[in-house]
């Protein structure tokens, strides 16, 4: 399997997607929107995105299967699924906050080895492959050079539905805001982690994510020389909803985590 190859044909596939997305908001009203649950916005942009990318991703890879966040193909287990979530920030989107994505990736045997994030408003195509370099447009991108939080910039996002960790989300939030030069929320979990490969965070940390959400900017991250773990330090990050995504300041985030996420 050519994934150089491959991967272009994703990007193309993706930024296809994108420009879907950009021509639709200009026309985007509240009378579009549904409701998956509390706090869970979707919309046709959402399903008819999905539509596409699932469209040119089969033809590119007919063996593969699917795991998608707004459920439009089968969701079957197989050695290669596309991960896509393809609009991520839909709220953002809904309220013409310009931060959101179109984000798929490529496991095998459940390990990403091909990652994109098109961060459509920017025109931003994060990219790599697994055991290569990470890009940002074509230009080699890299965790940042921090080491120390003091001298770093943390992103998250807060827990939607599940209020009874709230308290605990904010005392890490608490001790985040002292010893970092600031914590922001974006609203897009691809975009955080895109950001985090690229050096513009530190480190990026949420509960409660979903594969589709991270599977492709945990390997962007990776190759761009971060690391990535679940709350426990551990490997569980694709399918835990947990993660942790940073440069050299990992632990000292972790540490902090585990001090106040019981």
């Amino acid at each position: 399997m050519n994934l150089d190859k491959i991967l272009k044909e994703v990007i193309e596939i993706v930024k296809e997607g994108g420009e879907f997305i950009r021509q639709e908001q200009r026309n985007f009203n509240s009378t579009h929107l549904e409701f998956k649950g509390t706090n869970d916005l979707v919309s046709y942009v959402d399903r008819e995105t999905e539509i596409m990318l699932v469209s040119g991703l089969r033809k590119l890879l007919p063996q593969a299967e699917f795991i998608t966040e707004e459920g439009t193909v089968d969701q079957n287990e197989a050695e290669l699924q596309w991960v896509i979530d393809p609009l991520d920030g839909t709220t953002n989107f809904v309220h013409s906050i310009p931060i959101f994505s179109v984000s798929v990736a490529l496991l095998s045997a459940g390990v990403p080895i091909l990652g994109v994030v098109y961060e459509i408003n920017n025109d931003e195509c994060f990219h790599a492959i697994k055991d290569g370099l990470a890009f940002c447009n074509g230009k080699e991108i890299s965790v940042s050079s921090s080491v120390k939080l003091k001298d770093s910039m943390v992103a998250s996002g807060f827990p939607p539905l599940h209020f009874n960790k709230l308290a605990n989300y904010q005392d890490i939030i608490t001790s985040l805001i002292r010893q970092s030069q600031g914590v922001r929320r974006l609203g897009s979990a691809a975009v955080d982690l895109a950001y985090v490969a690229c050096g513009r965070f530190s480190c990026f940390f949420e509960p409660y994510l979903n594969s589709y959400d991270v599977a492709a900017g945990i390997l962007i991250v990776q190759q761009a020389g971060g690391k990535v773990t679940d709350f426990q330090g551990g490997d569980n990050y694709i399918f835990g909803r947990e993660i942790v995504a940073a440069n050299k300041v990992h632990s000292s985030v972790l540490e902090i985590i585990q001090t106040h996420w019981r």
